[in-house]
């Protein structure tokens, strides 16, 4: 496959970034996305260029590190899948593809592709687990939970915290990501003591860092690689709501 790329490069957070070409020649069908740009960059470097930096780990679509908007759209067209599980033959001869990193103000470009995600670490890191000593792992059939809870909860835990949902949305809201991250600890037994507290600490946190509020459009939701609901959005508005009044009770 012979293809052309609109590739965003931006040499430093605080550079002026621009679009430039290049030419991907000769690309199996059968590469994934990520192979494709490794197999650019090799020619790059060749001609004593500086390659396209980009981030990527395990390219499984489980660490959400290959966070690229391909044409426009967070992940590419393809529903359910991550950037490094995106392949050539998806794409026709002769297209032009458009590359950019993942747009939001509380996502600051590194480098190229390369965005700083660490506003995502500070909102984990202010409530997101839970802190009670618990002691060794309990026997897993110890606490009873019913099956659409724990289903519930393990949808909202595969949340990998790629950004996809923060870059498709119109305000950079997080709320796809807040919710989940609120979700999958608040529908268990095992959360709840610390529920109010961890929402009110996910959400101030969220809000400190910049992310815009959520308008429904429900953009998140579609370019989820995990197809997260959007359901954990209304339930985090409502665990929100309900530890504001009690907060205020209490004081």
């Amino acid at each position: 496959m012979n293809l052309t790329l609109k590739v965003w490069r931006q040499s430093g957070p605080n550079a002026t970034g621009r679009i430039e070409t290049y030419e991907a020649k000769e690309i199996p069908s059968e590469a994934s996305f990520l192979e494709m740009l490794d197999i650019v960059n090799t020619g790059i470097i060749k001609e004593g260029g500086d390659p396209i930096h980009f981030d990527h780990d395990c390219r499984e679509g489980i660490c959400g590190s290959c966070s690229l908007a391909i044409n426009g759209v967070p992940h590419s067209k393809e529903s359910g899948i991550t950037t490094c599980q995106v392949h050539m033959r998806k794409f026709r001869e002769g297209e032009t593809i458009w590359i950019e990193p993942f747009r939001a103000r509380a996502f600051p470009v590194i480098k190229d592709l390369m965005v700083d995600r660490s506003a995502f670490d500070r909102i984990i890191a202010a409530g997101g687990y839970i802190d009670v000593r618990t002691g060794s792992a309990p026997e897993a059939n110890s606490i009873p939970i019913g099956k659409e809870d724990a289903d519930e909860a393990f949808d909202a835990a595969t949340c990998i915290g790629c950004g996809a949902c923060v870059a498709a949305c119109k305000n950079a809201s997080a709320m796809l990501f807040v919710g989940a991250k609120a979700a999958h600890l608040n529908i268990l037994p095992q959360g709840h003591p610390e529920k109010d507290k961890r929402v009110l600490a996910l959400v101030r946190q969220m809000d400190a860092e910049g992310f815009g509020n959520c308008t429904n459009h429900y953009e998140c939701e579609a370019v989820c690689p995990k197809e997260i609901s959007a359901d954990v959005i209304s339930k985090l508005n409502r665990d929100y709501a309900a530890a504001i009044v009690r907060e205020a009770v209490a004081e």
